[in-house]
């Protein structure tokens, strides 16, 4: 199966995930700073949930660059993680309009956990179908990363139901974790433009 098609229709649902959420801002009530602080909070969710998007878009070009093929499974494993990613809009605005109270604030972190754990299948499925010895498997190496990020969310739920801000404050050091550069990814991307470029 054509590995573009996938990652040409994953790119366009993430663009309308964002677009979906940018349009849930709204101007401030009162042309004033004091208007402007009243809704930092939403400038700061959906900052977050930009980031977060911004993160899966990223890693899932480098993932879907270094697989050589796509099975049925692969789909059903993409249209797994972009179901997840689909609910952001909506978790984002009720944490934001709730003033981060428990129970938005707990579903946000369990979407957050939702998407980590479709990620990590869809990579493994990638893997298998590409073989131990891809680039893939290669540059992902032990994907300490992938396997901690879930931990981490369900360390964050449970910090979530003794303070909800707790919670987001460990939504958020996740995300500046996947900020960083992975630079053996980054390493196996460039090789295989140049091994591609040297066959074309």
């Amino acid at each position: 199966m054509n590995k573009n098609r996938l990652e040409a229709f994953s790119d366009g649902v993430l663009a309308i995930i964002i677009t979906i959420m940018v349009l849930e801002l709204h101007t401030p009530e009162e042309p004033t700073w004091a208007g402007v602080a009243a809704v930092l909070p939403t400038i700061f969710t959906y900052l977050l949930s930009f980031v977060y998007v911004g993160i899966y878009w990223n890693n899932h070009h480098h993932m879907i660059h270094l697989a050589s093929r796509v099975n049925g499974a692969i789909l059903w494993a993409n249209l797994h993680l972009l179901f997840w990613l689909s609910l952001f809009p909506f978790t984002t605005r009720w944490m934001d309009e709730s003033g981060f109270l428990h129970v938005p604030v707990l579903l946000y972190g369990i979407n957050l956990l939702c998407a980590a754990i479709a990620y990590f299948i869809l990579e493994r499925g990638l893997i298998a179908a590409q073989g131990k010895d891809g680039a893939l498997a290669q540059a992902v190496g032990s994907d300490w990363k992938g396997k901690a990020s879930p931990l981490i969310y369900l360390l964050g739920i449970a910090l979530t139901l003794l303070q909800p801000l707790l919670g987001i404050a460990v939504f958020t050091i996740v995300a500046m974790i996947w900020l960083v550069p992975d630079r053996r990814v980054e390493h196996f991307v460039a090789k295989a433009h140049e091994d591609r470029a040297g066959q074309g």
